[in-house]
């Protein structure tokens, strides 16, 4: 199952107010959600965004995706910021290894090339 944090539609006609809700990718727009973690109204200019940062760091951490208009949202409360601070640094860097088999096939051409040279100049 994959979980997106996503856009609601409230409101009446002409008029709407968002809701910000968890929810299976699959359910449709308005439908079934998991979790209702904010609310959005677009046509405030100050405090149109409520959000549950706790619940949004929670679900972010578990897997859930974002769609592009949450990201821009969360970037602009500076979530998304701290979120993948975060992730940064429960990540290690992986330490780069140096395949040992690339070394040695390089090498295999070469003797290929040689027996093949002296093939030619004992047949000749």
């Amino acid at each position: 199952m994959s979980v997106k944090i996503r856009l609601t539609r409230t409101g009446r006609k002409l008029d709407p107010s968002y809701r910000i809700v968890v929810t299976d990718s699959r359910s449709p727009r308005d439908g079934r959600f998991i979790e209702q973690v904010g609310f959005f109204d677009p046509n405030m200019e100050e405090n149109g965004v409520r959000l549950n940062e706790e619940r949004i760091m929670y679900w972010l951490s578990q897997g859930a995706k974002p769609s592009d208009t949450i990201r821009s949202i969360l970037s602009k409360k500076g979530i998304w910021k701290a979120f993948t601070d975060t992730k940064a640094k429960k990540k290690p860097k992986a330490e780069k290894k140096v395949k040992k088999t690339a070394q040695s096939k390089p090498a295999a051409k070469k003797t290929v090339k040689k027996k093949a040279a002296e093939t030619k100049t004992e047949g000749e």
